[in-house]
């Protein structure tokens, strides 16, 4: 089951499991993509494809999804959190509703998530979770606060679950990838005209080549893949600079984002 598949990485996480011979739930907002990239994974011979179409934010939302598949007798093997949001500014100067849907679909949504599947994993004696956290939630982005703190939300969550669940056959891993050219991203870029600046491009990760690293490393069992020298590189700053100097660091940056 993959949130989040109408598009960016989401939507290439779900033609590479597809790829690999898994049935496929796809979950999002938007029916008709879903049903467009539904009617591109079927053909004769291939997986199953499943369509539900769910708001996450709606807190109802990942029980609701847990009876539908229960009811078709799919049982998830392999959860896939992908869905998110990134707002860019000031923490407050924005949108009070615009602020807390970030933290509860990057960050509670994955969590209710977790919770429905998990237990039924481990009663199986097998299963795998994939985050799709990002390089932001290895230190402080003023900026984009609220969107790093749900992304280190998410790394703390899946380095813990995966120590709580050695020898249950179940794994967790944690996909960080940096900026990556998908809607998400132009979001943010039209949100802060600086933020091609910083971050040009040439620069962005490609969407397709990354969900291949995050499904590599979920068959895997690994407990954190960044893609990229460069992206391990910057994750591992905090770990041999003092983080109030990666902070300020940041700071320098972010206030100019904004």
């Amino acid at each position: 089951m993959i949130t989040g598949a109408s598009e960016g990485i989401g939507r290439e996480l779900a033609r590479t499991f597809a790829g690999a011979g898994f049935h496929i739930a796809l979950v999002a907002r938007s029916r008709d993509r879903l049903e467009s990239l539904a009617d591109e994974l079927r053909s004769p011979g291939a997986p199953r494809v499943h369509v539900l179409p769910r708001d996450l934010l709606d807190p109802h939302a990942p029980a609701s999804i847990a009876e539908e598949l229960e009811e078709m007798s799919f049982d998830v093997d392999v959860l896939v959190n992908n869905a998110g949001i990134m707002e860019v500014g000031r923490f407050h100067e924005q949108d009070e509703h615009a602020v807390l849907g970030q933290v509860n679909l990057n960050a509670v949504a994955p969590t209710a998530l977790c919770r429905q599947f998990i237990p039924q994993m481990v009663r199986r004696g097998r299963g795998r979770v994939l985050n799709v956290a990002s390089t932001a939630g290895f230190q402080a982005m003023p900026g984009m606060s609220t969107y790093a703190a749900s992304k280190a939300y998410l790394l703390a969550l899946g380095e813990g679950l995966s120590e709580e669940l050695v020898d249950s056959g179940v794994t967790v891993t944690t996909l960080a990838p940096g900026p990556v050219q998908t809607q998400l991203w132009r979001g943010a870029q039209q949100n802060s005209p600086v933020a091609q600046r910083f971050v040009p491009d040439a620069v962005l990760g490609d969407a397709r080549t990354i969900a291949e690293e995050g499904f590599a490393a979920c068959m895997a069992g690994e407990v954190v893949r960044v893609p990229g020298m460069g992206n391990r590189l910057t994750a591992s700053i905090s770990d041999v600079v003092p983080r109030s100097i990666v902070r300020r660091l940041a700071g320098v940056v972010g206030r100019r984002l904004v």
